[in-house]
């Protein structure tokens, strides 16, 4: 290995400035380890671009360029990047298919309709409605332990239309409520 610049192959030369490199990296990045990521980001980038290198000019400084713009041009990135390492965002952001959610609904639709309309009644009443027992049986004139009954005969036997465990979930949040108890998620019979 020669001195800078002398070499006959500018990519001889490379190593010869790592030190330089590695200390401006430090100094941008003020982290070691991203330091030395950084480092080696030029000098991949400098070994695939030797060709733009012209000779006879300043190598060290060509690749401080480099290092420079690579290091600028990650925190523009960054700027708009989350930092997620544990995948929590990612999750955040998932959502389902609509077309599930379509189809289930026209089961639910189906089954509700062939519910007797006292059980649909409280169904909406109780779970749309978010109407509590004692306030559904004012509104329907009948005791709370009718409504309680017609609300659990009616939540079973969407249950056995739907072909549903009991516990077991339709579908995300569309029409949930309907048929869950209230302060509970998911299609309950108990």
């Amino acid at each position: 290995m020669t001195g800078h610049g002398t070499s006959s192959d500018p990519r001889d030369d490379i190593v010869s400035h790592l030190a330089d490199l590695r200390a401006f990296a430090n100094s941008l990045t003020r982290d070691a380890t991203a330091a030395d990521d950084l480092v080696q980001e030029t000098i991949v980038k400098a070994w695939t671009k030797i060709d733009q290198f012209q000779r006879g000019t300043n190598m060290r400084a060509w690749l401080i360029t480099i290092l420079r713009n690579t290091f600028y041009s990650q925190r523009r990135r960054q700027k708009w990047e989350v930092p997620d390492p544990d995948g929590d965002y990612v999750r955040r952001l998932y959502v389902r298919p609509t077309h599930d959610d379509r189809l289930a609904f026209g089961d639910f639709t189906a089954a509700f309709d062939r519910l007797s309309p006292e059980h649909r009644e409280v169904l909406i009443l109780i779970g749309v409605s978010g109407f509590s027992y004692e306030e559904a049986a004012e509104v329907t004139g009948v005791a709370i332990g009718t409504v309680k009954s017609r609300t659990n005969r009616a939540r079973q036997r969407l249950c056995e239309l739907l072909g549903l465990e009991i516990g077991e979930t339709l579908w995300s949040d569309i029409a949930e409520a309907a048929i869950a108890p209230p302060g509970k998620g998911g299609v309950e019979a108990a």
